[in-house]
C-alpha cells in the first residue's frame, strides 16, 4: 500500500476515534446535565408545593400553572395514599417495592427515584412528606372536598379533584404527602436529536479530514515522487545529472541533497575507476612496449649464438653481454613496476626517528660508488642532525633515484649537491645538479610512469624511477617537486612531515 494511503488511513482513524469519544463524552454531558436539569426542576418545586401545603395557604391558578410548566405534575395524597388533589389524569404507575409516597410519609425524609410515570414512558418522581395546619384554620372549597362528599354518599364527588378548577386552592389538612414527577422523555428526544446531529457532524469531518490528510500526504509526498522519476532517469554512464532539490531543509530536501551527495560521490569514484582502468591500460601498455625491446634483443643474440656465434669469439662476448646488459634493463624494469605496485596496494611503511641528513650522505656515498669520478657528487652536511619519524630504507631507495637521476642527465664535469633541512613542521631533502634542466612544459609529466622528455631519451631508463620517488614522498605524507631552469640544471626537492 502506498505511503500516502497509509497515512490517510492513520490519520482518519485517529481523528474518527478522537471525534468519537469527544462526542460520546459531550452526549454523556449532555445527557447528564439534561436528567439533572429535569430532577432539579422536579425537586425545587415540590418542595414549593411543600412549603405551600404546610404554611396552610392556597395556590393560585396561576402557581399551578406555573408548577406544571415543562410537564411536570402534582400528586397530593393522603396518609393512606389516597389521591387528594392531582395536576394530571395519572400518577406514577411503574417501580417497585414500597411506594415513594409511604417512604417519605414512614421516614418523614423526601424520598426520590426514576419510576414509569406513565405507561410506556420513564420519568423521575420526587415525594415531600407535609403536615399541614388542621381542616378548622383553613376556609373550605367545595371543589377540593369532594373527596368528604363522597364519602357522604355523593355519587358524583370526584375522589381526586385536578387542581386548577378554581382560581385558589387550598389543600385538605388530610394531606400527608406531595408527589412532584416528570418525565424524560423530553431530554430523551433532545439527546437523541443531538446524538444525530453528532454523529452526522463525525461523519462530515472525517470524509474533511480523510480528504485533507490525503490531500496533505500527497503533497508532503510529492517532492518524494519527483526525487525518484529523477533518479530512475539517472543511470551509470551519465551521473552528473542531480534530483531537484526544492526545501532543502526539510526532510525530503535534506534526503535529496543526501542523493545528490551520494551521485556526486558515485561520480567521482566511477571517473577515478575509469582513470585507474585508463592508467592501468596505459601502463600494461608501456610495460609491454619496453620490455618488448630487451625481449627482442635477448632472442636475437640467443638465436645468433645458437646459430653460428660461438664460432666467433668477439661475436660471441658481444652477444652474451648484449643479453646481460637487457636482462640487467629487464630486472630493474620489473623492480621498479613490483615497487610501484606494492605502493599503489599500500604496503606498510616502517616508520620510526631517524636522521634525514645521515640519509642524504649515505645516499651520496652509493652514487659515488656507482657514478665514477667523472662527475662531483658532493653532501652538504648540516650542523645538526635533522630528525624526522619516517621509513629510512624507503627515503634513501627515493634519494638514491633522485641521485641516479641527476648523475644520468648531468654532462662529464657536472656537479651535484645534496642536502637537508628542515621547515617548520617539515624536513626537506634536495638534489641539485647542473645538467640540462626540464622545460617547462614538462615539469608536469616527469613524474608520470614511463614519461620521457625529449632530450631523456637520449640516455635509457625506463621511466619509473621519479614515479616510485613521488610515491614514496606521498606515502610519508610529503610531496616531490622540481625547479628547474633550461640548460642550467634541476633541483629536485623531496618534503615530508616532520
Amino acid at each position: 500500500m502506498p505511503i500516502r494511503w497509509r497515512l490517510t488511513i492513520f490519520n482518519a482513524l485517529v481523528i474518527a476515534t478522537i471525534l468519537t469519544l469527544l462526542g460520546v463524552s459531550v452526549l454523556l454531558l449532555v445527557r447528564d446535565a439534561l436528567l439533572s436539569g429535569v430532577e432539579y426542576t422536579v425537586r425545587d418545586r415540590a418542595e414549593s408545593v411543600a412549603r405551600t401545603v404546610e404554611l396552610g395557604q392556597s395556590l393560585s391558578a396561576s402557581d399551578v400553572d406555573r408548577l406544571t410548566l415543562e410537564g411536570v405534575f402534582v400528586v397530593v395524597r393522603d396518609r393512606e395514599g389516597r389521591i387528594l388533589a392531582r395536576t394530571v389524569d395519572t400518577g406514577p404507575t411503574g417501580g417497585s417495592g414500597k411506594p415513594f409516597w409511604r417512604g417519605a410519609i414512614e421516614g418523614k425524609e423526601p424520598v426520590e427515584g426514576r419510576v414509569e410515570v406513565s405507561p410506556g414512558e420513564r420519568g423521575y418522581v420526587y415525594a415531600v412528606p407535609v403536615d399541614p395546619p388542621q381542616l378548622g384554620s383553613l376556609s373550605r372549597s367545595p371543589y377540593l372536598y369532594r373527596a368528604l362528599a363522597r364519602d357522604k354518599g355523593d355519587p358524583e364527588a370526584d375522589p381526586s379533584p385536578v387542581l386548577g378548577e378554581a382560581d385558589t386552592i387550598p389543600f385538605p389538612s388530610e394531606a400527608r404527602a406531595i408527589e412532584v414527577g416528570k418525565s424524560y422523555e423530553a431530554a430523551g428526544d433532545t439527546v437523541s436529536i443531538l446524538a444525530a446531529m453528532t454523529a452526522g457532524a463525525i461523519f462530515i469531518s472525517l470524509l474533511i479530514s480523510a480528504g485533507g490528510a490525503y490531500l496533505l500526504a500527497r503533497a508532503a509526498l510529492s517532492p518524494v515522487e519527483r526525487v525518484v522519476a529523477s533518479a530512475r532517469t539517472i543511470t551509470a554512464g551519465d551521473l552528473s545529472r542531480r534530483v531537484p532539490v526544492q526545501h532543502p531543509k526539510d526532510e525530503v530536501g535534506r534526503l535529496a541533497v543526501t542523493v545528490n551527495d551520494l551521485l556526486a560521490r558515485l561520480e567521482g569514484a566511477f571517473a577515478r575507476r575509469e582513470e585507474a582502468l585508463s592508467r592501468q591500460r596505459r601502463f600494461v601498455a608501456d610495460a609491454s612496449h619496453h620490455l618488448r625491446t630487451p625481449i627482442t634483443s635477448i632472442e636475437g643474440y640467443a638465436r645468433m649464438l645458437d646459430e653460428w656465434g660461438f664460432e666467433d669469439p668477439d661475436t660471441a662476448r658481444e652477444g652474451v653481454a648484449t643479453i646481460h646488459r637487457e636482462a640487467r634493463y629487464m630486472r630493474k624494469l620489473v623492480e621498479d613496476l613490483l615497487s610501484l605496485a606494492k605502493g599503489d596496494e599500500g604496503a606498510p611503511l616502517n616508520p620510526r626517528p631517524h636522521d634525514l641528513d645521515a640519509v642524504a650522505a649515505e645516499a651520496v656515498e652509493a652514487a659515488r660508488l656507482s657514478a665514477g669520478t667523472t662527475r662531483s657528487i658532493h653532501h652538504v652536511p648540516t650542523r645538526e642532525p635533522v630528525l624526522a619519524n619516517f621509513d629510512p630504507e624507503r627515503v634513501e631507495q627515493a634519494a638514491a633515484i633522485l641521485l641516479d637521476n641527476a648523475v644520468k642527465y648531468t654532462p662529464e664535469g657536472g656537479v651535484i649537491e645534496v642536502s637537508a633541512s628542515r621547515h617548520d613542521a617539515r624536513v626537506r631533502l634536495e638534489v641539485s645538479d647542473t645538467g640540462m634542466g626540464v622545460p617547462p612544459q614538462e615539469t608536469s609529466h616527469i613524474f608520470e610512469r614511463f614519461y620521457r622528455s625529449e632530450a631523456a631519451r637520449t640516455v635509457r631508463g625506463t621511466g619509473l624511477g621519479l614515479s616510485i620517488a613521488r610515491q614514496i614522498a606521498e606515502a610519508h605524507g610529503g610531496s616531490l617537486h622540481v625547479e628547474s631552469v633550461r640548460g642550467k640544471g634541476s633541483t629536485f626537492i623531496l618534503q615530508l612531515q616532520g
